[in-house]
């Protein structure tokens, strides 16, 4: 049984096929919420768990990112994405943005918004997914990455395709098969000219959706 405040809370952002998961970290979950109740967060309460709102099975690929943007304002619950109205991106979002119409020949988008990814079949997944704005690297280590490693875990075992950026992404993401990941360096600034730019990883998930007989991701932004 969930504890009703968190039943009450957090679990209503999440879609059924989720259930199991978040029973199983139900107490895990329960601390959490009672770390982040009384602190400035990122992103808002309502959108903590925004990337479970989608059943499973509308997932064929996932992008793992590691925590919110601690910008106020730009986190919206999906990992690289910040609110529509968000003017200056984030620096490793324009370098996404830079790879992405090298890769797609797609124009540049007008926004951050990447909720047209999520919809097509994307899950945007932070490895922790919330941000303490008054103590950034706290929330990496209160117990999101147990809740994270499990989703993983889901979608690896229904033939996702991870894209994994950085060395992080990569260490949590080792649950995919080389068949199922794309792996490059991170998009940041310090790293973007190491390998990120050029490596394709738009195109490089479809092709492996294509070869496992699964649709391919329409990756085109307004």
């Amino acid at each position: 049984m969930f504890p009703k405040k968190v039943l009450g809370s957090l679990l209503a952002q999440i879609d059924d096929s989720w259930q199991p998961l978040f029973a199983k970290f139900s107490s895990e979950l329960a601390d959490i919420q009672n770390t982040i109740a009384s602190q400035r967060i990122a992103p808002s309460y309502e959108n903590v768990l925004r990337v479970f709102g989608y059943p499973i099975e509308h997932y064929r690929a996932v992008i793992v990112g590691q925590d919110p943007y601690p910008t106020p304002g730009y986190a919206t619950g999906l990992a690289f994405s910040v609110s529509p109205e968000i003017v200056k991106l984030p620096a490793s979002l324009k370098n996404i943005f830079t790879e992405y119409v090298s890769d797609t020949s797609n124009s540049y988008p007008a926004t951050g918004d990447l909720s047209g990814w999520a919809k097509s079949g994307v899950a945007l997944l932070n490895s922790s997914l919330t941000l303490n704005l008054d103590d950034k690297t706290e929330h990496l280590k209160i117990g999101w990455q147990r809740i994270t490693t499990g989703a993983l875990d889901i979608l690896a075992s229904r033939g996702c395709v991870a894209i994994l950026w950085g060395t992080q992404a990569q260490k949590i993401g080792s649950i995919f098969t080389q068949s199922q990941k794309v792996e490059s360096v991170h998009p940041s600034p310090l790293s973007a000219y190491r390998g990120f730019f050029g490596s394709k990883p738009f195109s490089k998930c479809n092709q492996l959706l294509n070869s496992m007989g699964k649709p391919t991701i329409d990756w085109r932004l307004p």
